[in-house]
């Protein structure tokens, strides 16, 4: 696996998600509550501090939790929670390991229907329906990866020529069409709030 990614918006973060399955999982697991290019600079910044240039499941899952928590909470922090994430890292890490060998690949390498692949991006852990939804449509839009039925397993994401989520990025204007689409979401579900009062 090796692409052109532009989701970090730093070409160093970048290249280690274009070639890294695991970068690319870990990316999307910390994409909540911080902005988007923050969370998938992550992947990079976890390589650097671990001493390495990429990412190793079993490593990351073996690593002393208490350690790993520290390493994620060095300045800059790799998350807003850092502690919480790191956490959620290694479990993700873990169920790799257990299931897959370690190999963050095999969770889409082998998938033949775009259902079966939802439904094994469903069982990581940290990943909800929208989550994997959206590393769905990312896979397929950005990584080629396109079981059969891949755009309707990944919902409103799957869309071709839209601008709804981290899947839709390719550099910095389409990245500011995922944030103005975003804003206008929070507008939207808000103002539906108020009317329900």
């Amino acid at each position: 696996m090796s692409t052109e990614i532009h989701l970090a918006q730093q070409p160093e973060a970048d290249e280690l998600l274009g070639r890294s399955p695991l970068a690319a999982l870990v990316g999307m697991l910390l994409d909540q509550q911080v902005p988007m290019e923050w969370a998938f600079s992550g992947p990079y910044t976890i390589a650097r501090r671990l001493g390495g240039d990429d990412l190793d499941a079993g490593m990351i899952a073996a690593h002393d939790p208490e350690a790993f928590a520290a390493l994620l909470s060095d300045k800059p922090a790799v998350h807003r929670y850092p502690g919480s994430m790191a956490k959620r890292i290694q479990q993700l890490c873990q169920f790799l390991v257990d299931e897959y060998g370690g190999d963050a690949e095999a969770v889409w390498s082998d998938a033949t229907t775009g259902k079966q692949l939802l439904e094994r991006l469903l069982d990581l852990p940290g990943f909800g329906k929208q989550k994997a939804q959206i590393f769905l449509a990312l896979l397929g839009k950005q990584y080629g990866v396109r079981p059969e039925g891949w755009r309707e397993a990944a919902g409103a994401y799957g869309e071709t020529g839209s601008y709804r989520s981290a899947a839709d990025i390719t550099g910095p204007e389409s990245l500011a069409k995922v944030r103005a689409f975003k804003q206008e979401a929070k507008r939207a579900a808000k103002a539906a709030k108020s009317a329900e009062k």
